[in-house]
């Protein structure tokens, strides 16, 4: 069985629709597929209405971003009550601190030299709740300034790049939290991924966010190297979290991230579902469960 528990569509920083996001998750042998796009569960009906029509399984969740420690972190957050207020709210801030960055952004690139505005990112980003800098990278694509996403990282968007800004982030402990008490399920994304400090987020700060309610730690991520892997899954052993495997699939708009590269395993994903179950109970929400194929 083929577990894809972590991909994007057009409503975050993906480039395809919810609908054709997951036709071709069925097309490509994906079994069971998460649509996890970034703060927002804008795309959660569509993918519903396609999943059941081609018989595909799918877990709704969403990609939030967090800070801890200083640093920008990722959390999966599995079935939540996507109206429960205080996760409503947190979600408008982050998405409200991406969109108020977008100008700033584009100032820093004029300033370097680069014409853009944004017209030249609201023509790249489609359905999307909110414009972030993967958009801007693809902007910078399509003028011919870098010849991909990776690219526009590299030279400008990175957290060390110049044309770098910092926006509003949810407090990783408390969105814990947050999923928690709307009777959802939460996993950190790629938490020792290349590119992030990583310092914190030790055995011992994994142990922190456990007692907090984490449930479970992205262990097979492209971004985390074969020691990395070993690594993290023997501490996921230690201190009972659920481990996860995903592609982080964002369709044309991030190589080396195919459908399926890596998978999350049937007996893992009981687990996830076990626990948000009871997370459901215990919240007295109404939550969304897995659409069955």
């Amino acid at each position: 069985m083929r577990i894809d528990l972590h991909t994007h569509s057009d409503r975050s920083d993906g480039t395809e629709s919810p609908d054709r996001l997951v036709r071709r998750a069925h097309r490509e042998g994906i079994d069971v597929l998460g649509l996890t796009d970034h703060d927002t569960t804008e795309g959660w009906d569509e993918a519903v209405c396609a999943a059941r029509d081609v018989g595909l399984t799918l877990v709704r969740g969403i990609e939030v971003s967090c800070t801890f420690a200083g640093y920008g972190v990722h959390l999966l957050a599995y079935l939540p009550d996507p109206t429960y207020p205080p996760l409503v709210d947190e979600l408008q801030r982050v998405l409200d601190g991406r969109n108020a960055r977008l100008p700033a952004t584009l100032d820093k690139l004029r300033r370097l030299g680069i014409e853009i505005d944004e017209d030249d990112v609201c023509e790249v980003a489609g359905e999307t709740a909110a414009k972030g800098r993967p958009h801007v990278a693809d902007a910078l694509v399509g003028l011919g300034v870098v010849a991909d996403r990776d690219e526009a990282f590299e030279r400008y968007l990175g957290s060390r790049g110049p044309a770098y800004v910092h926006r509003y982030a949810a407090d990783l402990e408390t969105m814990i939290g947050t999923v928690r008490t709307a009777g959802g399920v939460s996993v950190l994304a790629h938490p020792w991924a290349r590119r992030h400090d990583h310092s914190a987020l030790d055995e011992s700060g994994l142990a922190r966010l456990r007692d907090q309610g984490l449930a479970g730690i992205e262990v097979d991520h492209e971004d985390h190297s074969p020691a990395a892997r070993a690594r993290l899954r023997e501490i996921a052993g230690r201190l009972g979290l659920v481990v996860t495997g995903s592609s982080d699939n964002h369709g044309a708009g991030k190589s080396g991230h195919e459908l399926g590269c890596n998978s999350t395993s049937p007996d893992q994903l009981q687990r996830l579902e076990d626990l948000a179950g009871e997370a459901s109970a215990a919240s007295g929400r109404r939550t969304p469960g897995v659409v069955r194929a």
